[in-house]
């Protein structure tokens, strides 16, 4: 019972990301923003949406029960929500999970992006460990924080890439 209203709770919290990251996707697009990636964007909400579906076929099959560590799993899982929630916040209307940037545009250097360039993508790796390892998902731990690192290959140098095409990034992020 606690599994499947950690699940649904997950799955209301990311279908009104998909709705604001749609959103903001028309504004963008209006205000003449390119959109790269394309091509791998299928792919991740693929492998987002396998993620969500290998765990529930690993906790329900293998019977796995809630993890003995639970209070720190929890804890971590809460500290990546505020993290995700800071990414969104303060890229406010940029924040997409496209790769969608708006030529000249002023980089974004507030919040978590005064300390990492990529925030989000290391908040997705933690909520991958730590949601699996919730529950003792060990395999869908293992598979999928691999398929993430492969997906993070592929995307963070084509956001690297966009962002240097389109705006100040290697000078503001020189250096980081």
């Amino acid at each position: 019972m606690i599994f499947a209203i950690f699940i649904i709770l997950i799955a209301i919290q990311r279908m009104f990301e998909l709705y604001i990251a749609k959103q903001n996707e028309k504004q963008l697009k209006v205000a003449g923003a390119v959109e790269y990636g394309e091509s791998h964007y299928r792919w991740m909400v693929l492998m987002h949406l396998s993620f969500f579906i290998v765990l529930i076929i690993e906790v329900v099959v293998l019977e796995r029960d809630v993890a003995g560590l639970w209070p720190i799993w929890l804890t971590l899982f809460l500290i990546a929500q505020s993290g995700r929630i800071w990414v969104i916040r303060s890229l406010g209307k940029h924040w997409n999970t496209k790769i969608i940037v708006v030529p000249d545009a002023d980089v974004v250097i507030k919040g978590p992006y005064k300390y990492f360039k990529h925030p989000n993508y290391i908040i997705v790796a933690t909520e991958i460990i730590v949601i699996s390892l919730l529950f003792n998902a060990y395999y869908t731990t293992i598979i999928f924080s691999l398929l993430n690192v492969w997906m993070m290959t592929v995307r963070i140098p084509l956001e690297e890439k966009a962002l240097k095409e389109h705006t100040e990034y290697s000078t503001v992020f020189k250096g980081k």
